[in-house]
């Protein structure tokens, strides 16, 4: 089956900076539903096998969405990896929900280019990551979303944060760095993304979302994760009544991908999350 990519669409974001947005699709006729794909933290739309994940489900009969959030340190010009710190180190939580919403509305307008083909009544949002976070606290807002997947992803915003000493050097100073392994960059976070979390924190208790999801909702991870533990799916899992818990045994955060991926197939751990994640939006 041919699939039409769309890729590097521009959104004007409510924070002065745009949304490079790709959609996939097939050549099959009629509607079909949508998936709308959140990046992680240090993620982007075109980190390694996304890509291909994309195409696997516009294949399988989606319209697929992803997106880069506006301040996740990419640009339209060059959306992979992270040539604009500055603006990575602005980013907050509150942000992401924002650009969230510019995503649900477009596709769910008469301008989005797709219109035609979008089932919006079967309309799944899926995060990896601190994306997943994001996705379990926009599905439990947005009454537009009406499956959700996480994958990986965090069940506590706060425990991710540096914590007594740490945290308060990193308020006298007003910026931290984190390394970037893959990258070496010295990668910037002020201290006004804790203040955004600090004062919005009722709406990122990704708990609290998660007991008020009364949509289905399919909890991935892999059991070897060492960037976030199992256990958080296990959390997520236990506190929405709707939801599946889907284990990959010895799999890690990023289901044995990796980036750049070269290769033309998915990681075997990717083909079974695209195999359970197109049963469970189809069911």
């Amino acid at each position: 089956m041919v699939v039409k990519k769309q890729k590097n669409i521009s959104l004007p974001g409510l924070h002065g900076r745009p949304i490079p947005t790709d959609v996939f699709s097939s050549e099959e006729e009629g509607q079909k539903p949508v998936v709308l794909f959140c990046h992680g933290y240090k993620g982007f739309k075109d980190w390694g096998a996304w890509n291909l994940m994309a195409t696997e489900f516009a294949q399988n009969g989606f319209l697929f969405v992803k997106f880069n959030f506006a301040f996740n340190g990419g640009t339209l010009e060059n959306p992979i990896d992270f040539p604009d710190l500055d603006a990575f180190g602005e980013n907050t939580y509150t942000k992401e929900l924002d650009d969230l919403k510019v995503l649900i509305d477009w596709i769910s307008s008469e301008d989005f280019p797709y219109a035609n083909q979008a089932d919006l009544s079967r309309l799944t949002l899926m995060g990896h990551s601190r994306g997943g976070g994001i996705a379990v606290v926009k599905a439990a807002e947005d009454p537009r979303i009406q499956k959700l997947i996480s994958l990986a992803a965090v069940s506590d915003f706060e425990d991710r944060f540096p914590k007594g000493e740490e945290l308060e050097a990193w308020k006298q100073k007003g910026i931290s760095y984190i390394e970037n392994s893959r990258t070496k960059q010295k990668m910037p976070h002020l201290f006004d993304f804790y203040e955004d979390f600090k004062q919005n924190e009722e709406r990122l208790n990704i708990a609290r979302s998660a007991e008020k999801l009364n949509i289905p909702y399919l909890v991935v991870h892999g059991t070897n994760d060492p960037t976030v533990a199992v256990d958080n799916a296990r959390q997520l899992h236990e506190w929405s009544s709707q939801s599946e818990l889907f284990l990959l045994d010895g799999s890690d955060h990023v289901f044995e991908a990796s980036h750049p991926w070269e290769r033309e197939d998915l990681p075997p751990a990717m083909e079974k999350i695209i195999k359970k994640a197109t049963e469970f939006i189809k069911k």
